[in-house]
């Protein structure tokens, strides 16, 4: 039974005996959706028992937070509009340039103005479930996704920043779709002849939140799979990156298959 049926069969089922008991209040309170919850709150906003006025605090309390929400995310779509123009917008964003094993993972994203997706942010600024939530949402929504690696090996031999502008380019062609515009997180990077840059353009424009979400979840689906080979480095914790154990596990063990070598110079190796 999801949230709207339950509390709408609640007050239903109050009707007819014409009784709402204070618990019965308080479900109904925590339950309602957001696009409901501000008339149920004025609703039960003069009953004069104390466990409803509580109940009445709290899902206030959890509308404003949700307006405040709902505001900031709004503002991610009309940005991307007043810098993307009228045409096809696609945001592009990397995860996984700093670790010491494992690939960087590129994805871009084409979304439709329409409709919001609610939640969207910066993937570090995101719970795991909320990412692998959000990446449901995205793909349901999004009018075209591409993702794109590069390996270990590419990076020790092209660079970093060589790589990343090439898998920028591959996901953005991995999408199918000609863009008119190109809105990428952080520098100019030089992947698209269309391409703006935005410094934190992760946690400001929709689509880029949107391919940094697909990305980190993707690379660390990724992770989770070689942590099984390699178990000895906690992959699927550490997602390749720096931590202590997994630096004690590099001088335990020595380097695997995906590590960057190139990374891990300044490590003892046994």
């Amino acid at each position: 039974m999801d949230n709207v049926t339950s509390h709408t069969q609640i007050e239903q089922g109050a009707r007819k005996t014409k009784t709402l008991t204070c618990s019965d209040i308080i479900t109904v309170l925590r339950e309602t959706p957001f696009e409901e919850l501000n008339a149920v709150i004025e609703r039960y906003a003069h009953d004069e028992r104390k466990s409803v006025q509580a109940a009445v605090t709290r899902a206030t309390k959890r509308y404003d937070l949700a307006c405040k929400e709902r505001a900031r995310v709004n503002s991610m779509y009309v940005l991307q509009e007043e810098l993307g123009g009228v045409g096809t917008i696609m945001g592009v964003d990397e995860v996984g340039r700093g670790p010491l094993a494992g690939p960087l993972a590129v994805a871009a994203v084409i979304l439709p103005q329409e409709p919001h997706i609610w939640g969207l942010n910066d993937s570090k600024k995101l719970t795991s479930l909320e990412r692998e939530r959000l990446d449901t949402q995205i793909r349901a929504h999004a009018r075209a996704v591409g993702i794109a690696f590069t390996s270990p090996e590419d990076i020790d031999r092209f660079g970093i920043v060589s790589c990343l502008r090439e898998t920028m380019k591959c996901a953005i062609l991995q999408t199918g779709v000609e863009p008119d515009c190109v809105l990428i997180d952080g520098n100019p990077i030089h992947a698209h002849p269309k391409e703006k840059t935005l410094i934190k353009g992760d946690s400001r424009i929709a689509s880029i939140a949107a391919a940094s979400i697909v990305a980190k979840v993707a690379r660390d689906r990724l992770m989770q799979d070689l942590d099984v080979c390699y178990p000895q480095y906690h992959f699927a914790e550490n997602k390749g990156y720096g931590s202590k154990a997994h630096i004690d596990a590099i001088k335990t063990y020595g380097l695997s298959p995906v590590h960057r070598k190139s990374f891990c110079k300044h490590f003892t190796v046994a």
